[in-house]
């Protein structure tokens, strides 16, 4: 049985997760409560009854999630059901992927060959846009490395489990 603080603080990510990512409630609190809920592996009936949502709800917000590589489901041999966990992975940075903000800025600078003939202040908004994504397909790599530097040590000094 979920503690009340435990849902609370599923509450509190799932309003952050659809104010800032556009998640659907449900995903959010799910992955919130993924993150304290004990034992870390549920299945969708236990999560069901623990956050008084549908099969239905927390299988969509599942599917969600493991879409975004967050959260997994597996099962053991002879086990009836699929446990759902936090993907091992999903604190390794899911939006650092250079390749996206290059495709980004390619499909804006087709935008602004449409407005090849239009004044500064028409192709202003785009030619910001594309600028910001080359930057971002630029620099993402090195910040990774950065962070994959940073999580090393902080491992080798004990501050992250390893």
């Amino acid at each position: 049985m979920p503690r009340d603080a435990d849902l609370i603080f599923a509450d509190h990510v799932g309003r952050f997760y659809a104010r800032q990512y556009g998640f659907p409630p449900m995903a959010g609190r799910l992955l919130g409560y993924l993150f304290v809920c004990d034992p870390p592996q549920q299945t969708i009936d236990e999560l069901s009854e623990a956050l008084l949502a549908s099969r239905s709800a927390i299988t969509g917000a599942v599917k969600l999630l493991e879409n975004y590589r967050m959260t997994r489901r597996t099962r053991t041999a002879g086990e009836p059901a699929d446990r759902v966990s936090l993907d091992p992975a999903s604190p390794q940075p899911q939006n650092f992927d250079s390749a996206i903000h290059e495709e980004q800025a390619a499909l804006l600078r087709e935008g602004l060959a449409l407005l090849a003939d239009a004044p500064p202040e028409r192709r202003a908004p785009l030619e910001e846009m594309v600028a910001l994504t080359e930057f971002l397909a630029e620099r993402l790599p090195e910040l990774l490395n950065e962070w994959h530097d940073r999580r090393q040590k902080l491992r080798a000094s004990g501050k992250l489990p390893r």
